[in-house]
Formats: structure tokens, sequence, C-alpha cells
């Protein structure tokens, strides 16, 4: 960590999975949230992959006034390393949370749930799987590799024995193309196997929208708009400013080519798989895609 930085304790960012009970079902729901407690703000919100959630982890630790640099809060948040975004420590995880409160930990969650301003940003659920791809599939990432392009290799690209390592199949060329990945999530033995990966699994199981009460959804589309409208209603708007993105976003005029190898039946599965989150969020159903 660069010695600039001193993490204090009056304030604290909360990070882990929250579990409860809903009225109509006797099942556990679980949700991966991050609780922001400081002088100035109860907030939190639900973060997943491919919705600017290192952006929006920086604001949180700008907002919780736990981070210095030279004496002062900082209040740049591109100025907070990656490293530190995602550091665990920094965070006030569910486990440590379970530990220090016992018993009363799920009661106290409950009311967090209750009392906090929450808020979620969502992206168009196809748009979204594609930038899932390109990151964990068209990117040398030895995890992903391993746990999921081997088997779609196995399964679905006649390659029994796939390349070893990341390194291998990339020098060979071998990965497994986005028709293999919708095959992946179409096929009823991906999720006997396991549960959906968080990177494409859908929004109302990761966030669970019906069972908690959000005060804000935004747009992944119009983030900085979104972002800037929600840092005004929380009055913190003087305090730290959305950073704007530089990165290549996956672009949704992009949808037709991507799809473009996927047989339009599967699209269509594709679509009941993921129907929840586009009428939920309010994304229009992709005619162009599915009507082909």
């Amino acid at each position: 960590m660069n010695a600039i930085y001193n993490v204090l304790y009056t304030a604290f960012v909360e990070w882990g999975w929250v579990y409860f009970s809903t009225m109509s079902a006797s099942h556990t729901i679980i949700a991966q949230l991050l609780f922001l407690y400081s002088g100035l703000i109860c907030l939190s919100a639900c973060f997943y992959l491919q919705v600017a959630c290192s952006n929006w982890k920086r604001i949180m630790i700008v907002l919780s006034e736990s981070l210095q640099q030279e004496g002062a809060p900082q209040r740049d948040p591109l100025a907070i390393p990656r490293d530190l975004v995602h550091n665990s420590s920094m965070h006030f995880t569910f486990n440590k949370f379970w530990k220090r409160y016992g018993k009363f930990a799920k009661h106290l969650m409950k009311v967090k749930l209750k009392k906090y301003t929450k808020f979620l940003f969502v992206r168009d659920p196809f748009v979204r799987l594609i930038s899932a791809y390109r990151n964990k599939f068209e990117m040398r990432n030895e995890d992903f590799y391993r746990r999921f392009a081997q088997v779609m290799l196995r399964r679905y690209a006649n390659q029994p024995t796939p390349p070893a390592s990341v390194d291998k199949a990339f020098t060979l060329g071998v990965h497994p193309s986005f028709s293999h990945f919708i095959q992946y999530l179409l096929d009823p033995q991906t999720e006997k196997d396991m549960p959906f990966n968080e990177h494409w699994r859908q929004v109302y199981r990761l966030c669970h929208p019906c069972q908690i009460q959000y005060d804000f959804v935004g747009h992944l589309e119009t983030v900085e708009e979104d972002a800037e409208h929600l840092l005004r209603l929380l009055r913190v708007d003087n305090v730290v400013e959305f950073p704007t993105s530089q990165r290549n976003l996956t672009a949704s005029t992009w949808e037709t080519n991507w799809f473009s190898t996927v047989p339009v039946e599967a699209r269509r599965e594709l679509y009941k798989l993921y129907e929840p989150d586009f009428r939920l969020f309010g994304y229009d159903r992709p005619e162009s895609i599915l009507n082909e």
C-alpha cells in the first residue's frame, strides 16, 4: 500500500453476503451487498460485475472517509489504487460482521436493509453476457479457463483433452467461442453442477429486487447521468463525482454481430432465461436478434 494512505476506523465499509428469509418462501435468499456507514451517509448497494462496480466501490470508500492522503480524506475516486478497491481488508465483510455480532448479526442486517438508502445499477442482459465473455474468455484468465472454458471445450468444441493451461490454449488459438458460451448457459447440466457464476448470473438472482426494496435503480447505459442524479439525491454531489469512464465498453450495437453465430432458437431460449432481467429493469425485448 502507498505510504501516504492510512486506513481509519471511525468509518467503515461492510461488504459481504446478506442472508434473510422471504415472507413467501422458506428458503434463504442470498444477496451480495455493500453497506456504507459514515458521518456523511448510510448507504447500501448491490454490486456485480460488468456494471462499473469498481468505480462505485471507489465512491463508497471516498464517502466513508476511511482513506486519507497527507492527513486529509481522499476525495478523488480514481486516485484509489485498484488493489485497495478490491482488497477485502478494506471492507468489513459479512464473516467479520457475523463473528462480531454473533446471533444478532442477522437481525442487524435486516435493520440495515430497512434503514439504509439502497441502490442498484443494471445493464442490458445480453450486452452484459457479451462483456462477460470478452472479459473472461477472450483475455488470459487461468482461473476461468480451468473452471469454465475447459468444460465448454470438452462439451461443445470436440476437445476431449483441451490444453492444460490458458497460456497453452492461447498459443494454440484454442478457446470457447461465444456460441459455446451460450450453449453452456442453456445446458441444464451447468446449474446441476454449480450455480451460475456471478459474472453471468441473472441480476434478479444476484440482487433480489423483489425481496429488497431498492430506492434507486440506475442503468449502465446512462451511468454518468444516473450517478450524478443519485449523488445529488444523497446530497453528496459536492463531496465526490462519479469518474468519467475511459474504457471501451461493450456496446449494445454490437449485439447483432455477436449473436450471428448463435442459432435463432438458442437466442430465444436465452431470452427466456434472462427475461426477468429484461422486464424488471425496463429493457426492450431484442426483436432484431430474436426474430431473424
